[in-house]
C-alpha cells in the first residue's frame, strides 16, 4: 500500500472570488485551475476568525475563536489546545512547516524572557519548520544575503518599486526584488528541497505563502501582468462618509486604517483611494496571485515527476480574506464577507470521480484539522469545533450539516487600533460574532449595535434592518440562534469522559450544527 501524503497550501489574504474556477474571469491561474478540475471546489468557506494569529489558531486547532482565544495576533495560544501536527505525529506522521503560523507561546510554559513574546507571532509547537519565514522574516532574509543580494538596512525596503524610495500608493513599478529572489521564490525553493529530500518518505507538508498579502508590490513580470481596466470596480457607498454610518466599528475604521500598512511607505487613508487607484491595486495584487500560481506549479510538476501526486492530499486555502477596497476599506477586519470568505480546494486521489465538482454546503476553516486527520485514519481530538468535510468529497451531504456560517472578530485595543478608547469600550466588550445563512446575516456585538441584512435584496449588504421594528422578529430569532450555537459548542474538551462504577467510559458524540 503506498504512503498516504498530506500537502496543506496556506496562503495569505487570498479572496474567495479570486478563484477562476468559480467565476473569476479576469484572473489566470492554470496551476490552481488544474487542482479545482482534479479536486472539489467549496463555494462556500469562511475563515471563522481574522486576523491572522487567531485564524491559523482556528485553522490548527479546529476550534472557534471562543474556545481558542487566541483573540489577536499578539495574544498566546493556550498550550492545552490539541493541534493539527500533534495529532499527526501522535499518529505516527512527522508534520513539517513552511511559513509561519503567528503563534504567540503560552506565557505558563516557558519564561517571560522568551525572546519570542518580543515578536509578532512565532511558529506553533509541533511543527517541524524546514522553511522558516517568521515574525522578522529572518529565514528569508537570510536567504537572501546567502544568494549575494544586498540586503538593505531596513529590510522591508525589498518591497518598494524600483528607484522609489516609498510608495504614494498602488503602481505599475515591480518590486525592486527579482521575482527569482521574492518571498515566493524562497517557500518554493525549501518546498522543493524538503520534498527531494524525502524521497519517497512519506510527508505531511504545511506549504505557506506570504502573498498576496500586502504590500502591494509585484516583481516583474508580475506588476503589469495585469491592467487596471480589467479590474472589477469596488463594491462601497458613494462615500465614506455614507458607508461609515451603517455602525461605529465601520467608521472606526474608514476614519483610522491607513494605506502604510499596505504599501511600504504609503501615506493617507485607505478611505481615500479613488477608484483608479483600487482597481491598479486590484490588478497588482492579481499579479502576486500569478506569481504563487506559478510558484505551484513547479511544486506540482516535481509530484507528479517522482510519481507522489497520486497519493497526496492536497489542501489549498487561505488564512483569511481581503477588504480590497470594497467598502473604502483595506485588510482584514470588521464583518465583511470580504474579509472572511476563502478559497478552499481539496484533492483526494482516492475520489477523483469528483473530480471538478463544486461543492455549495456551508463549510468552515475548523474543519480542516479533521478532514485531514479523518483522511490519514487519525484520531481526531474529541474538543474539535469542526467536522470533517470527507462525506461532502464523497458527494454524500450529511443530513445534520450545518446550514449556517459563524465567524467572530475580536477588535481589543492592539499596537494598531484603539477602538476600545474611541467606541467607549471595556477590553473583553470588543468583540462580534456573525451567524449567516443563504438569506440573512445577522451580526452580534457584546457592547455595540447588531446589524441584520437580507442577503437576497441587499448581497453587498448596505442595508441594515436591525433597527426596523418590522425585523424584531427576525433579530430576536438570529440572536438567539447564535446565543445556541455558542452554547453547543461550549469547550468540550473533557466532556465526553464519565466515571462509573465499571471505571472511567468515553460517549460517543452526536450531531452537531
Amino acid at each position: 500500500m503506498k504512503p498516504r501524503n498530506v500537502l496543506l497550501i496556506v496562503v495569505d489574504q487570498w479572496r474567495a472570488d479570486h478563484v477562476p474556477h468559480l467565476g473569476a474571469t479576469h484572473l489566470r491561474t492554470p496551476n490552481l485551475d488544474r487542482l479545482c478540475r482534479e479536486g472539489v471546489s467549496f463555494r462556500n468557506h469562511v475563515t471563522t476568525a481574522v486576523p491572522c494569529g487567531p485564524a491559523r489558531a482556528s485553522l490548527h486547532t479546529g476550534l472557534y475563536l471562543m474556545n481558542h482565544r487566541q483573540v489577536q495576533n499578539w495574544v498566546p495560544l493556550d498550550s492545552r489546545h490539541a493541534t493539527l501536527p500533534q495529532a499527526a505525529r501522535a499518529a505516527g506522521h512527522d508534520p513539517a512547516l513552511i511559513g509561519y503560523t503567528t503563534t504567540v507561546p503560552d506565557p505558563r510554559r516557558t519564561s517571560h524572557n522568551d525572546p519570542r513574546f518580543q515578536n509578532l507571532g512565532d511558529t506553533m509547537e509541533g511543527w517541524r519548520s524546514v522553511g522558516e519565514f517568521g515574525p522578522d522574516h529572518d529565514g528569508y532574509f537570510g536567504w537572501l544575503a546567502q544568494k549575494g543580494y544586498p540586503v538593505p538596512a531596513q529590510r522591508e525596503d525589498i518591497w518598494l518599486p524600483e528607484g522609489e524610495d516609498a510608495m504614494a500608493g498602488a503602481t505599475t513599478l515591480p518590486a525592486r526584488i527579482p521575482k527569482d529572489l521574492s518571498d515566493s521564490a524562497y517557500f518554493t525553493e525549501k518546498a522543493l528541497t524538503y520534498l527531494k529530500g524525502r524521497g519517497q518518505k512519506p510527508f505531511f507538508l504545511h506549504l505557506g505563502y506570504y502573498r498576496p498579502h500586502p504590500p502591494f508590490v509585484a516583481s516583474a513580470p508580475y506588476n503589469d501582468m495585469y491592467q487596471a481596466a480589467d479590474m472589477p470596480a469596488p463594491v462601497r457607498a458613494p462615500t465614506a462618509d455614507g458607508e461609515a454610518a451603517q455602525h461605529p466599528l465601520l467608521g472606526h475604521y474608514l476614519r483610522h486604517t491607513r494605506q502604510a500598512s499596505f504599501f511600504q511607505g504609503g501615506q493617507g487613508m485607505a478611505a481615500d483611494m479613488d477608484d483608479a487607484t483600487i482597481r491598479q491595486m486590484r490588478a497588482t495584487y492579481c499579479g502576486m496571485i500569478a506569481e504563487v500560481d506559478d510558484c505551484l506549479g513547479q511544486v506540482f510538476a516535481y509530484l507528479d515527476e517522482a510519481k507522489l501526486w497520486d497519493n497526496t492530499l492536497v489542501v489549498f486555502t487561505s488564512d483569511h480574506g481581503e477588504q480590497l477596497g470594497d467598502h473604502h476599506l483595506l485588510g482584514k477586519l470588521g464583518y465583511h464577507d470580504e474579509s472572511f470568505r476563502i478559497p478552499l480546494v481539496i484533492r483526494d486521489p482516492d475520489l477523483l470521480e469528483e473530480a471538478g465538482r463544486i461543492e455549495d454546503a456551508f463549510t468552515e476553516s475548523v474543519d480542516l484539522m479533521p478532514t485531514m486527520l479523518d483522511w490519514l485514519g487519525a484520531d481526531i481530538p474529541p474538543a474539535c469545533d469542526g467536522r470533517s468535510v470527507m462525506p461532502l468529497l464523497e458527494g454524500a451531504r450529511p443530513a445534520d450539516w450545518r446550514t449556517e456560517l459563524h465567524y467572530e472578530y475580536d477588535f481589543r485595543e492592539t499596537f494598531h487600533s484603539k477602538a476600545e478608547a474611541e467606541l467607549g469600550l471595556a477590553m473583553d466588550d470588543a468583540n462580534l460574532m456573525v451567524i449567516q445563512d443563504a438569506h440573512w446575516k445577522y451580526v452580534h456585538f457584546t457592547a455595540l449595535p447588531a446589524l441584520l441584512f437580507d442577503l437576497t435584496a441587499d448581497p453587498q449588504q448596505f442595508t441594515n434592518l436591525a433597527d426596523d421594528p418590522a425585523y424584531a422578529a427576525m433579530v430576536a430569532d438570529y440572536a438567539q440562534r447564535a446565543l445556541s450555537w455558542r452554547m453547543r459548542h461550549a469547550d468540550r474538551t473533557l466532556t465526553h469522559y464519565r466515571a462509573s462504577p465499571t471505571g472511567l467510559q468515553m460517549r460517543t458524540r452526536g450531531a452537531r450544527s
